[in-house]
């Protein structure tokens, strides 16, 4: 009887035929293909890149269309029998030599990142965006965040798997499983890495349309834990503008505009809708 492996490394994979040998043969040189389930999802590449991914001693799962990087990585969640799992791209940026170390921090932790380094290699016209989404980010778990968007990670699969639906199809899943965890209260780790530029074809990621998303997506998010944090300071402002505005009134008219009294229920019911709003939320969390 063939033992279940420990450990499960995926790797997505997107019209990446000029890149994705690096991986593969990093994984065979290093031994990987005999001491883990390696995992690769073809999400619908119209390239050689199946082709390529099938001479190696990996398994193989195709999507007959592009999905989106978290579709993938939600197969291959779905088909790993490992008791953790690791994720890296499949574009040449990630070295499989770090999975060594990822895996030593996930017997003590519940996820570990692998945040790069000041020498790796980042797109400059995408860091003013990555610092807006890094303060929004931080304000609304109310704590430092590690590398957010790495796409080099480990989880505990169980705990992954629990919270599949709530993660994306899109390029947000790495954004989107880091708050997560956070806000649940699990254990995070980090170490260093060195990432490379990319093999082969630019990146599928837009700043504009890819970012916008992610800051819609970090609302989203937030309104699943923690609705408080969008409603209570909308509900403070717009009751202090109430008041504020009815003291205007008072001193010229002498008495309490009508209207400030609406502005003024108004913050109220804002407050009390953030309260519904958190007790569903409460539902919506509940495992799977």
């Amino acid at each position: 009887m063939q033992q279940t492996p420990s450990i499960s490394v995926i790797v997505p994979a997107y019209n990446e035929e000029d890149a994705i040998r690096f991986a593969l043969e990093r994984f065979v040189e290093l031994g990987y293909h005999q001491k883990y389930e390696l995992i690769y999802i073809n999400d619908g590449s119209q390239d050689d890149t199946a082709k390529i991914i099938a001479e190696y001693p990996v398994k193989l799962y195709n999507h007959n269309v592009n999905k989106g990087y978290g579709a993938a990585l939600k197969t291959g969640i779905r088909k790993a029998h490992g008791e953790k799992v690791v994720i890296l791209d499949s574009d040449g940026q990630h070295d499989p030599k770090y999975i060594g170390q990822l895996i030593d921090l996930l017997a003590d932790h519940d996820m570990v990142i692998g945040e790069r380094d000041t020498d790796s290699h980042q797109v400059k016209r995408r860091q003013a965006g990555k610092k807006l989404i890094r303060r929004v980010g931080e304000y609304l778990v109310e704590q430092k965040l590690p590398d957010y968007n790495s796409g080099f990670r480990g989880f505990d699969r169980e705990l992954i798997k629990e919270m599949l639906h709530l993660m994306p199809n899109g390029f947000s899943f790495s954004t989107t499983s880091t708050l997560a965890f956070l806000k649940e209260g699990y254990t995070i780790a980090t170490f260093p890495i060195s990432v490379a530029e990319r093999i082969g074809r630019k990146s599928n990621v837009k700043m504009v349309k890819d970012g916008s998303k992610t800051m819609l997506l970090l609302l989203r998010i937030i309104m699943l834990f923690n609705p408080l944090k969008i409603f209570l300071p909308l509900s403070l402002i717009i009751s202090a503008l109430g008041v504020a505005w009815g003291i205007v009134g008072y001193f010229i008219a002498e008495r309490f505009p009508n209207s400030a009294i609406v502005i003024l229920v108004f913050g109220i019911i804002m407050f009390f809708i953030g309260l519904l709003a958190d007790q569903i939320a409460m539902l919506n969390r509940a495992k799977r």
